[in-house]
């Protein structure tokens, strides 16, 4: 699809760059530029910033919004299945970034999904400013987020801790389809439970316990979500049921 609106280009080297101009966007790998028209008059490249891919740290690993989904799926098999789950090519995930992915907001991103299932910390950026979000307040909606104008996401910084032990559960209408839902699971050292539901609703949603939940306790948290989307990849009650028995399926693997 060509880009009919888009008169300039320019590649972002230092911070200053990110000063956006009326009409400017900012890509990463680009992937979703040419998969439907785009509003933009302008677009900034962020992989000249040149940030490290994946940082390790004491306690966190640290993912600049850059790295691609081909270098992230290579930290463990839970990023493995999470980078799966956006069902595309290697030629894709080889230049999908995962900051682009989140920023995306889409119910089905699996970064997303990733960065809420693990309790990770957005960095967001302006030209002069930055501030931190949990990724699972992040996302708003369908294509909806907390970005404020000119701000982009620089990195995502995700818990050691939150690798303890984890579960992933994750279906689609056909071999090949989009997310119906993906309900992941963790559980750290302290017994701190959380199981979030994504891909089935308009926002990601995080159901913590301070132990181990019974199953009572999970299906009425999951019973409690209003928002589930539908589309020609699921129904709401389809995607429901499903939520509930993956849910129940991971409390008794976490357990």
């Amino acid at each position: 699809m060509d880009l009919v609106t888009v008169q300039s280009a320019r590649v972002a080297r230092e911070r200053g760059d990110l000063a956006l101009a009326t009409g400017e966007v900012v890509i990463g790998g680009g992937t979703w530029l040419y998969s439907e028209p785009q509003e933009a008059t302008g677009v900034v490249d962020l992989l000249g910033m040149g940030w490290e891919p994946v940082t390790r740290t004491a306690d966190s690993w640290v993912i600049a919004a850059t790295c691609t989904i081909e270098t992230l799926r290579g930290l463990g098999p839970f990023f493995e299945q999470c980078a799966d789950s956006l069902l595309a090519s290697w030629k894709i995930q080889r230049v999908a970034t995962v900051g682009g992915n989140i920023a995306l907001s889409l119910p089905a991103g699996p970064m997303t999904s990733l960065a809420v299932a693990l309790d990770a910390t957005l960095v967001l950026w302006t030209a002069s400013s930055e501030r931190r979000v949990p990724a699972a307040a992040f996302v708003t909606g369908v294509r909806t987020n907390v970005l404020a104008p000119g701000e982009v996401v620089r990195a995502i910084e995700i818990p050691l801790a939150s690798l303890h032990r984890t579960a992933f559960r994750r279906i689609a209408l056909s071999p090949l389809g989009r997310t119906g839902t993906l309900v992941t699971g963790r559980r750290d050292a302290a017994g701190l439970t959380v199981i979030t539901v994504t891909g089935g609703t308009t926002r990601p949603h995080r159901l913590a316990f301070d132990a181990l939940p019974s199953a009572a306790e999970v299906a009425a948290s999951v019973d409690a979500i209003d928002d589930w989307y539908r589309d020609a990849h699921g129904s709401p009650d389809w995607r429901r049921a499903m939520s509930l028995a993956f849910a129940e399926e991971v409390r008794q693997e976490l357990a």
